[in-house]
């Protein structure tokens, strides 16, 4: 007989077990594979990657796995495989998330399903719509994205654990997402892995994507070991409200950025600690407005890249264009911008007619190789030793004979993100020593 030379097609791509499991469960999915060709295929072999050890079965057409050898499929024909996994749950001895593959190999080639099951008792996402108000009696977690699609609210409140998965996000589509933790019950977003080894790692997860966002608020939220803590693209341009009002939070050990404001995104943030980031704590592109006061956007990571990158510009090398945005807000106030580079912030602008850019940068700490002499910095302390107690340790209290101590301006931020009574004059960035 002669076969094809050609490859399987797929139903999908990956079957997600989203009940949830509080003993032993037991449930079964299925999906096809498909010949495209006009020729009868050989599947040389199908096999559970997990072998006998995995938690998961498969039955291809009547023949039960870990392994199936030489199943032939007739030219424009499909098979059902048939999936079905079994768990025995205790308490907190399963990760989140169970996963494994099953490899089809024809013609030299291996093509991969991937299968997953939630492993605890949680609220599981998978590529679903929120609104509302998530409850905070057990941990939610996202497997691909949670959305919370156009004209909607979502409310998450103070203790609510959120874990990710590889490559997921929490994705704010023409919607309003708001976050009420509180001083000392703050929201947490975090990867999956609960393992003590994955308490450091970065690059978990994506993190929160708001994509012509209307206006939003962070309060009290620690946003840890993602790729990029919070991505804003674009706004809602019926609402001049700010896209996104962050306080009280601490974003740390991204991959890549902090806060990333592109194409015309508005951000207010107060009280806020960026830190310990892949590439930037603020990184602005293409233009965007930012607001910053009594906030922290520290290097201390592995990056080489400066803690503050501001740009109205972005080339798309994919089209040769540049794209050009302006910045009609754009201030730094009471901040400390500091690291272990000579220079911790980095600006290139392109000024043409119809584009706008209004720097106020004020009563800020800057580590900077070379002093600026524009008129929109005003009473800076250029390259401060900011004297942070232990950066290793994410611990940027200061002593009292600090540089910056009770050199800020007063403001309508009177307590620090602890929860602390700032002094008259303030002292610059985030906390406060009394």
């Amino acid at each position: 007989m002669v076969y094809s030379k050609g490859n399987l097609t797929f139903s999908t791509d990956t079957v997600v077990f989203d009940t949830v499991f509080t003993t032993v469960g037991s449930t079964t999915k299925q999906f096809k594979l498909y010949n495209p060709s006009n020729k009868p295929l050989k599947i040389d072999k199908i096999k559970l990657m997990g072998g006998e050890q995995s938690p998961f079965r498969i039955n291809v057409d009547g023949l039960k796995g870990p392994d199936v050898s030489d199943i032939i499929v007739e030219a424009k024909d499909s098979l059902f495989v048939f999936v079905e996994v079994t768990l025995g749950v205790n308490n907190q001895t399963l990760p989140l998330v169970v996963e494994d593959s099953i490899q089809f190999t024809t013609n030299g080639t291996n093509q991969f399903i991937q299968l997953a099951v939630w492993g605890q008792d949680a609220y599981f996402h998978y590529k679903d719509l929120n609104e509302g108000i998530w409850p905070t009696d057990k941990p939610h977690v996202i497997y691909g994205y949670a959305k919370i699609d156009s004209a909607k609210t979502l409310e998450i409140q103070a203790g609510t654990q959120i874990h990710l998965h590889k490559n997921a996000l929490l994705y704010v589509y023409k919607s309003t997402l708001n976050i009420q933790g509180t001083i000392g019950n703050e929201v947490v977003f975090q990867g999956d892995r609960l393992e003590q080894d994955y308490q450091d790692i970065s690059g978990q997860y994506y993190g929160i994507y708001f994509e012509k966002a209307r206006p939003s608020t962070i309060n009290y939220a620690i946003i840890k070991n993602g790729t990029s803590g919070i991505h804003l693209f674009s706004r809602d341009q019926a609402f001049t409200d700010y896209t996104l009002s962050v306080t009280n939070t601490i974003i740390k050990n991204q991959a890549r950025y902090g806060i990333l404001i592109y194409s015309g995104a508005k951000v207010k943030a107060e009280n806020c600690v960026i830190a310990k980031n892949g590439t930037h704590a603020l990184l602005v592109l293409e233009g965007g407005d930012f607001n910053l006061n009594h906030c922290n956007l520290l290097g201390y990571g592995a990056s080489t890249s400066a803690a503050v990158g501001i740009s109205n510009f972005y080339n798309d090398y994919s089209s040769g264009t540049t794209n050009v945005g302006s910045i009609n807000e754009g201030v730094l106030q009471n901040c400390i911008i500091s690291g272990t580079l000579p220079t911790e912030m980095a600006i290139d602008t392109i000024q043409m007619p119809g584009v706008t850019i209004n720097f106020n940068f004020n009563h800020c700490l800057i580590q900077s190789e070379e002093i600026q002499t524009d008129g929109f910095y005003q009473n800076i302390l250029w390259n401060g030793n900011p004297n942070f107690t232990n950066t290793n340790e994410f611990d940027f209290s200061f002593p009292n004979s600090a540089i910056h101590n009770e050199q800020g301006i007063n403001s309508i931020v009177v307590t620090d993100i602890f929860g602390n009574p700032r002094n008259n004059p303030p002292d610059i960035g985030a906390i406060e020593v009394n």
